[in-house]
């Protein structure tokens, strides 16, 4: 776990915004950047006294761009831009992605080209540093000239104003919070109101900390794959490598196979049927496992690109170029979030979907290869996992609800000025419950197949045996009919956190596809994640 980060525009990683989110990192600011964010500030105290109106220094926001404001009116400018936009209302969202958003934010404000003070830069990082979080509403961002409303709300705390919640998550106000950490509250200068609430900062920071998750998630669902089998007296063969890479070069492809095949290595179960002719294939939700999380495994590295590439961009409007001068653009719109957050959801679906079928086939007794009907101990008398494949159901089908695209949608607003957005704010949002939800069902496949592999007279593999050994730790093996909820989430606990990917990592090396923007490959260890 990182204990602090410099905040370096161009270096900052995704690691750096999970440690910051999820486990309070330290923030720094490196002397040059102090330097460059003074500088550049410079420019925009010039053009504040210029005649000529500029947007966002001395005039209007939106469709009220065209008022020209006076100088004595600009400090209210500023204020009045902050309250009025922080108008979300709904459930809070949650601790880390407020704190992956205020990061993010920062590191943009760092980058100099957004024209703020230094000191302002320094408030936000005084407080993430004092672990104070501002209380940010599930709605009101159209991820369209930024994440409007929640980073208004966190600009509003940096004001002074507001609530948050405190380092032990109690509510209090923002005023109180910043006393108690000796956080002199901001009062924003010109273009400081944009430059706080022009980003797609929450969008980034919740596809960010899911693509930590979802690597550990694909690596976790080839183990159970391997497992439902092994459980099932599948075939390891068409895991080898030379049925994937040479003949069909998608890389993720390759990666599940490799995994599942590694899973399977020296499987007495495999072995005992291995010259048998019980079946002639395996079915497709077997067979093909490699091909649909090997897709997923795809989808997530192309969000991890859009991803990198977004953490290296300065998103502000107006934007201070090299010259000196301010420019307005278009560079908040978050379609090219939305549309990765999208397709995760998507991805995230189908492998889920897959997962299922297989956990389908170990409750069928037609299907199952000689295990028992819902692998019940004494079946009529007990139902055994036939309620619990019907929980992993109902979060395949809300998966595939989640599955809807958002990016697809828009709808105008601003006096028709903002006539197109993104919604990628809310892409995110529902990726963040599929995700959820995908550890879920991974969960009870992994409850399933264990419970199926203790069943069959031969040990597993020494991956999958690992696997099993660690489930059972907290969750007993097969026998009578017993309360399955508390088994069900510690197995999906185990899922989650990474500890499944790490007991097989454990036993032999297991291969990952997704790299962070430095090059290092991201594994989804509970450590990490």
């Amino acid at each position: 776990m990182t204990a602090s980060v410099a905040l370096e525009p161009n270096a900052l990683t995704f690691a750096d915004v999970v440690a910051v989110a999820r486990h309070d990192a330290q923030v720094t600011v490196p002397e040059a950047v102090a330097e460059t964010v003074a500088a550049n500030r410079a420019a925009v105290e010039a053009l504040a006294e210029a005649p000529r109106p500029v947007y966002g220094v001395s005039t209007g926001f939106g469709a009220l761009a065209q008022r020209h404001i006076a100088h004595d009116l600009r400090a209210q400018l500023q204020k009045s831009l902050i309250r009025s936009h922080a108008a979300g209302v709904g459930t809070p969202v949650e601790r880390e992605v407020v704190r992956a958003l205020m990061l993010l934010r920062a590191r943009t404000l760092a980058t100099g080209r957004t024209g703020v003070r230094l000191e302002t830069l320094q408030t936000y990082v005084a407080i993430l540093n004092a672990g104070i979080t501002p209380v940010v509403y599930e709605y009101g961002s159209l991820g369209c000239s930024g994440d409007l409303a929640p980073l208004s709300a966190c600009a509003l705390v940096a004001m002074g104003e507001g609530e948050v919640h405190g380092p032990d998550g109690t509510t209090a106000s923002a005023a109180d919070a910043l006393a108690e950490a000796g956080i002199e509250p901001l009062e924003l200068a010109e273009k400081e109101g944009l430059a706080l609430v022009n980003g797609t900062d929450g969008m980034l920071g919740m596809l960010i900390l899911a693509l930590h998750d979802i690597e550990n998630l694909l690596t976790t669902a080839d183990l159970t794959a391997a497992m439902s089998v092994e459980a099932q007296l599948g075939t390891d063969r068409v895991f080898m490598p030379d049925l994937h890479e040479p003949l069909r070069p998608h890389p993720g492809q390759a990666a599940s196979a490799a995994n599942m095949l590694t899973a399977l290595e020296g499987s007495p179960i495999v072995a005992s049927h291995r010259d048998s002719t019980h079946l002639v294939q395996d079915a497709y939700s077997l067979r093909c496992t490699p091909q649909v999380t090997g897709a997923a495994r795809d989808a997530a590295a192309y969000a991890a690109q859009v991803a990198a590439r977004e953490l290296r961009s300065a998103i502000d409007n107006p934007v201070v170029l090299p010259d000196g001068s301010v420019s307005s653009n278009g560079n908040f719109h978050g379609a090219p979030l939305a549309h990765a957050l999208d397709f995760l959801a998507i991805a995230v679906a189908d492998a889920a979907n897959i997962a299922e079928r297989r956990t389908d086939r170990m409750m069928d007794v037609a299907r199952n290869e000689g295990l028992p009907p819902f692998l019940a101990d004494d079946a009529g008398v007990d139902s055994g996992l036939m309620i619990a494949h019907y929980t992993q159901a109902a979060l395949v089908s809300e998966l595939k609800r989640l599955a809807t695209p958002a990016s697809v949608d828009s709808i105008p607003s601003s006096a028709m000025q903002e006539d197109h957005v993104s919604m990628g704010w809310s892409a995110a949002r529902k990726l963040r419950t599929a995700v959820t939800n995908f550890a879920s069902v991974l969960g009870i496949e992994l409850y399933a197949a264990a419970r199926a592999t203790d069943l069959r007279e031969a040990d597993p593999a020494a991956v999958t045996g690992a696997v099993i050994s660690l489930l059972r730790q907290t969750v007993p093996g097969p026998g009578p009919d017993r309360f399955l909820s508390p088994e069900l989430a510690d197995a999906i606990e185990l899922v989650a956190s990474g500890q499944v990917s790490a007991a097989a990592e454990a036993v032999a090396g297991l291969t990952h596809t997704l790299t962070d923007t430095d090059g290092t490959v991201l594994n989804g260890r509970s450590e990490q994640s």
